[in-house]
């Protein structure tokens, strides 16, 4: 085959969509880890995709090897993996499996014109590139491994940062990752994001991003409350980000009152949803009102899946959110506190209520108190009476499922 039939196929490949998604497909069915990745992963998969198929399809056009350009990118992604823990395995064999899709790729398009040049040709890079990414791989998890054991506190930061960003596949590659830190990861766990309660509580942190020292003091201040695992700190602008024990959120609301400071906790996750965790709090944290914020008290994932719901983007259905709101009040032993909560909010006082519902003022006042305990929202807070009206609106709709 000469050269200008590589370049026709090298160009229809390049122009085709339809190439990159099909060796998304076969890496994805074929390696288990892969088939984990959420949407943002597999963006980065399918642009890292695209890059090394236009640079394997050049070279093979040209007969040519591999150059320092070649070799920079791959070593790129062989750091990248290995700072994300992705098992250098699956890692090597996603790209076994997508240079053999590249190679029945080409085949499909070469009308039975391919000679034997062409085949010594592209099996000689194939070969090449999957031996050099072998080698740089091996190389990049060593360095990996002996940058997490010789600096152990910006080991844990990285940890934090890479799972509030999303790049770790699943739940395994989470625990997997911890055990080479040697450390036991909250679980139930609280995200919780901290800033300055406003310029005149702290005008140095409100205008400019916080500091790791700020979030080392603050983390220090909370692990008597670990419970034996392990708490990590990062900072994100004017933001501390925290991963705490659950059980650990009531302290963190007094300690981050003691320094003026407000934040949100998400304590409903799971272990491979962090970088959902901080999604939902840092969205809350910059559309909450004011009168969200209450001294002592920090949003939780009520508030900030109610607010993603008046944002316009909410990730969770009506019923969960209804739900994660009322708590304990859509149980049938507690429908008649639900009950007392819609007559309060419709008639906007305990005392129109209790005639409502043909009640003594006083039992009133008392299904009051006793929703604000459940729910840790008093419905005669304004913020909290939003919410909990918004919620009851949502689990009394029609066709609502079961709230």
């Amino acid at each position: 085959m000469a050269h200008r039939e590589r370049e026709r196929i090298r160009r229809e490949l390049m122009g085709d969509p339809r190439t990159v998604e099909a060796i998304i497909a076969a890496v994805h069915e074929r390696v288990p880890a892969y088939a984990a990745l959420d949407d943002g992963r597999m963006a980065e998969v399918r642009a890292i995709t695209g890059k090394a198929l236009h640079r394997v399809l050049h070279r093979w056009t040209v007969d040519g090897r591999l150059e320092a350009a070649d070799l920079r990118l791959l070593r790129g992604i062989a750091a990248a993996r290995a700072a994300d823990g992705r098992p250098v395995q699956a890692v090597l064999r996603a790209y076994r499996v997508a240079l053999t899709t590249i190679t029945e790729l080409i085949a499909a398009r070469t009308g039975g014109e391919v000679d034997s040049a062409d085949i010594f040709a592209l099996t000689r890079l194939l070969l090449t590139t999957l031996d050099t990414l072998s080698e740089v791989m091996g190389t990049a998890y060593a360095a990996t491994a002996e940058y997490l054991a010789s600096d152990r506190t910006r080991a844990l930061r990285d940890l934090l940062d890479d799972l509030i960003a999303g790049r770790h596949a699943s739940a395994g590659a989470i625990a997997d990752r911890a055990q080479r830190l040697e450390v036991q990861l909250p679980d139930p766990y609280c995200l919780l994001l901290a800033e300055p309660g406003g310029p005149e509580a702290f005008p140095e942190a409100a205008a400019h991003s916080v500091t790791e020292a700020t979030a080392a003091e603050l983390l220090e201040a909370l692990t008597p409350y670990a419970g034996g695992v392990t708490p990590l700190a990062t900072t994100r602008g004017p933001r501390v980000v925290l991963l705490l024990p659950a059980a650990a959120a009531e302290e963190a609301a007094a300690a981050l009152h003691t320094r003026a400071w407000r934040g949100c906790a998400i304590t409903r996750e799971g272990p491979d949803r962090v970088a959902a965790a901080y999604r939902l709090a840092a969205d809350a944290l910059d559309t909450a009102p004011g009168h969200a914020h209450q001294p002592g008290r920090l949003l939780t994932d009520a508030d900030a899946h109610v607010l993603s719901l008046l944002a316009g983007r909410a990730s969770a259905t009506a019923d969960q959110i209804a739900r994660v709101v009322l708590g304990p009040l859509v149980e049938p032993a507690q429908r008649h506190l639900l009950t007392a909560l819609g007559a309060y909010l419709d008639n906007g006082s305990a005392t129109a209520a209790a005639r409502e519902l043909h009640l003594h003022p006083q039992s009133m006042r008392y299904r009051l108190r006793r929703i604000a305990q459940l729910t840790a929202r008093d419905p005669r807070q304004p913020w909290h009476r939003l919410t909990l009206d918004i919620a009851r609106t949502l689990a009394n709709r029609p066709g609502a499922g079961g709230v």
